[in-house]
């Protein structure tokens, strides 16, 4: 975020943050609250999350180490659009609103550099709506896993966050993500390696999962089989294929939790 500023320009930013510490599940800030600074994560995971009038919570994003958060509102003037709070203890830096505001107005390149996260963070927000809103929960799994795939550059991954908060994130349940995860171990997409590792065997298979190509609404031919593998795909695209028709049937088996709120391909 600050990348690029001069010394002085930092040594100010130095001066008006604050250093605060938070245990797991402790709040940064609540939704409709007023938006008097932003965090910068100097360790441990924070999530930025809605909750429903009937509690149920919909996680929009999580942040880790180096990675701003709660700096809308400070360019609105407005109130904090989600509530926020520490997955795991961890410290971070606060920036109050009026201070940053201030320097901002001294150096214009720090206004850039905010610009650029919030243009990331918006194509990351759209790619996030779109998968919830026309992805089944397969190929929404795919995407994520393809995201951390990018971000952390290699194909042996580690969650970002535990399975039952990504099971939220994704807009599924705990026990749907367990199958899922299952179903792609048993077509050698993936293998888990740690209670939150990863690696993706197949990336190009993942891919054509998330991005649709291997589309799990073809005809459900192997349906009646169950969601076991077809003896007869040998050649990986046909593995990849089989591996989609077998989604489906899991996707038959287990009703999409966002059926009736978020249009779903087939609705």
């Amino acid at each position: 975020m600050f990348e690029g500023l001069p010394d002085r320009h930092l040594e100010n930013l130095t001066r008006i943050a604050t250093q605060r510490s938070y245990d797991r599940n402790e709040m940064f800030f609540l939704e409709g609250t007023p938006g008097d600074g932003f965090y910068v994560a100097i360790d441990g995971r924070a999530k930025v999350f809605k909750t429903s009038s009937d509690g149920k919570e919909q996680i929009l994003h999580v942040f880790g180490p180096h990675e701003p958060f709660g700096e809308v509102p400070v360019f609105e003037g407005g109130q904090y659009p989600a509530s926020a709070s520490a997955l795991e203890k961890c410290r971070a830096l606060f920036f109050p609103r009026d201070a940053f505001i201030g320097l901002l107005e001294q150096d214009p390149s720090l206004a850039l550099n905010i610009l650029a996260i919030l243009s990331k963070r918006l194509r990351r927000f759209t790619e996030f709506i779109e998968a919830l809103s026309l992805k089944e929960v397969p190929g929404r799994l795919a995407a994520h896993l393809l995201h951390l795939h990018d971000k952390q550059g290699s194909d042996h991954i580690t969650l970002d966050v535990p399975k039952g908060q990504l099971a939220n994130l994704l807009g599924t349940i705990p026990e749907t993500l367990s199958r899922i995860l299952g179903k792609m171990t048993q077509q050698d997409l993936l293998r888990s390696t740690g209670p939150r590792a990863i690696e993706l065997v197949d990336v190009e298979g993942l891919r054509d999962l998330a991005e649709g190509i291997a589309d799990a609404r073809e005809p459900l031919a192997l349906a009646h089989r169950g969601p076991g593998i077809d003896p007869q795909a040998h050649h990986p695209a046909d593995r990849r294929q089989s591996c989609c028709r077998g989604f489906a049937h899991l996707h038959l088996c287990h009703a999409n939790p966002f059926a009736g709120a978020i249009p779903t391909p087939g609705d």
